[in-house]
């Protein structure tokens, strides 16, 4: 089966694999262990730390290790919301586990900023209202996990230094597929290894010393987070992003002018069909596109399943009791055309013949749909 959902898990890279086992072999014991065991782990975090902290720009100490972006994200909101009783202002496009934790810590007191239908938040929108109040938190995601279009971090985090307003950025879906330098100058950032060809279960934060636990029960990551950390998921997370890191400096436009090629092809050979995004810079390995008007109850995903295409939904099907995506929703996309999106995205080992592969899936799909 050619596998085309990497946004959601990016399977485990060969670097990642050998790191994770020679860990496990070399530091098997807990890290805050008072003997030479625990400290040779303690001191293998450390150096993962730096590593990561020289990858996106930080200070090695502001770096706390998490299960996972959702934990990161959850921490860091609930640190916010404690900290003031102002609005928090995310875009409207942010993944749920950046949406559900504002809803809860900042129930009646949050904004969506908005967003064009191209994808892009309405920069403008940002820059008028800073003038005007200011916010506990601004929090935009570096690159959207549905339609792969690029926000405008850089510009948002310059608008949100020049008012004094903290930055919070999910970079889960960009870590990994484009360079991670510069990101680290979020006032916090979240991550996660299995976006890119790491573990699952492991992920950071990049947060100010001053960062409330969320986690209780022990002293770890120096009280910013409690419970025994995962090192081989740690490290096999840094020889992931390092091996990441590494191919984009020949790789990465002849990925886009594959991705590029294959749009170009469905919209000429599948009549109706159009791209999300399309006049946005987006992620090289993310193709949202609008199916042709078929019955939504024959699922797409189960054809091209079946075919032996492994792909996902942009939104869940607007004619049963689901409702469609709220990023969908957000760039004015109405509900029958949300229910008629595949997110098809790519990895590093996906070649160009996978993706004409997987065209030819998708005509062979569409004929036997109709």
């Amino acid at each position: 089966m050619l596998y085309f959902d990497h946004n959601a898990t990016s399977p485990l890279s060969r670097a990642a694999r050998a790191a994770w086992l020679d860990a496990t072999e070399r530091f098997p014991a807990n890290p805050s262990s008072p003997h030479r065991l625990g400290s040779r782990a303690e001191r293998a975090l450390d150096d993962a730390r730096e590593s990561l902290a020289a990858c996106i720009g930080c200070e090695p100490h502001e770096i706390v290790w998490t299960s996972g972006a959702t934990e990161s994200n959850n921490t860091a909101i609930a640190h916010l919301a404690a900290a003031s009783t102002g609005e928090a202002w995310i875009s409207a496009i942010e993944h749920p586990c950046v949406l559900a934790p504002v809803r809860r810590h900042f129930a009646e007191r949050h904004r969506f900023i908005p967003a064009r239908r191209d994808g892009a938040i309405e920069l403008d929108w940002l820059r008028a209202e800073l003038v005007r109040a200011r916010p506990v938190f601004v929090g935009i995601m570096a690159a959207n996990n549905e339609t792969g279009v690029l926000q405008p971090w850089r510009e948002a985090l310059a608008l949100c230094r020049e008012h004094g307003v903290p930055f919070f950025c999910d970079a889960a879906q960009w870590l990994g597929k484009l360079p991670a330098a510069g990101l680290g100058a979020a006032d916090y950032l979240s991550g996660c290894a299995h976006k890119f060809g790491g573990p699952a279960g492991v992920g950071f934060l990049k947060a100010p010393v001053s960062l409330k636990a969320s986690l209780l029960g022990g002293p770890q990551e120096d009280g910013r987070r409690a419970g025994t950390e995962n090192t081989a998921g740690i490290l096999a997370m840094i020889a992931a992003l390092g091996e990441r890191e590494a191919a984009m400096a020949n790789e990465l436009p002849e990925k886009l002018e594959i991705r590029t090629q294959f749009e170009r092809d469905l919209l000429l050979r599948l009549p109706g069909s159009a791209i999300i995004g399309a006049p946005a810079d987006r992620l090289w390995n993310t193709v949202s596109a609008v199916m042709p008007a078929i019955d939504c109850r024959q699922r797409w995903v189960v054809k091209l399943d079946k075919l032996g295409f492994a792909v996902s939904t942009g939104s869940a099907c607007a004619s049963g009791k689901e409702d469609p995506s709220h990023v969908l929703t957000a760039l004015d996309y109405a509900p029958e055309e949300a229910a008629r999106v595949l997110r098809f995205s790519s990895g590093w080992e996906t070649r160009a013949a996978d993706w004409s592969e997987l065209l030819d899936g998708v005509l062979r799909a569409a004929a036997e749909l109709v």
